[in-house]
């Protein structure tokens, strides 16, 4: 069974979990409040992913702490697999690990979310709460990532709305071995940088 970790440093990898429900949550009889919306700008192309702040709070909350203060920016996708995952958010063009942040609180089971396709989810260790920077997009649907009772999964956060094609893109690279890691991209896949549009809050229809 695959599973998708965390790159700590020298370590094996982990990672996710979620899938999504509502786009929207209603706020109250006369306003929706949409979901804050990440814009992944790479050398592929932008993937557009819907943050589900609405089911996993703590866990964008975290995403958008890392994005808002460039962490983000110029690291690669350092682990691609075709029908599996697309992982990145934790290292540099020369494969050195970032200097992380405090790991946050598995949101697996109390979201509700499943990793389907199209969905964005948290890396991690085997160590349910140890999700840091590191994310992933679900390729196929990894319900083998998903919470289970006496199990925790990894936690999904968001679903990618528009440029399912460049995920696609960068899931077909030609990949190998390089020093401890596998499934490394011959050629560097950038993140360049990560833009945020803010939920809105918009009057309902009467």
């Amino acid at each position: 069974m695959n599973s998708v970790k965390h790159r700590p440093g020298r370590f094996a990898w982990v990672l996710l979990a979620l899938t999504l429900l509502a786009p929207h949550s209603q706020a109250n009889d006369s306003q929706t409040v949409s979901n804050p919306v990440a814009t992944l700008h790479t050398s592929k192309g932008e993937i557009v992913i819907e943050l589900l702040a609405d089911k996993a709070p703590i866990t964008v909350a975290n995403f958008l702490n890392y994005a808002k203060s460039g962490f983000y920016d110029g690291t690669i996708f350092h682990r691609v697999m075709r029908r599996f995952v697309v992982q990145g958010g934790g290292f540099t063009v020369d494969m050195v690990e970032k200097p992380n942040g405090e790991p946050i609180v598995n949101e697996s089971k109390a979201s509700g979310l499943r990793n389907d396709r199209w969905t964005v989810a948290m890396a991690r260790t085997d160590d349910p709460n140890s999700a840091r920077s590191q994310f992933f997009i679900n390729m196929r649907m990894n319900l083998s990532l998903d919470a289970r009772a006496g199990r925790d999964g990894y936690a999904v956060f968001g679903r990618v709305i528009e440029g399912q094609h460049v995920a696609r893109d960068i899931s077909n690279v030609r990949t190998h071995r390089l020093g401890d890691y596998d499934d490394v991209p011959v050629e560097n896949v950038l993140l360049e940088r990560v833009t945020i549009t803010e939920a809105k809050e918009a009057a309902a229809a009467p």
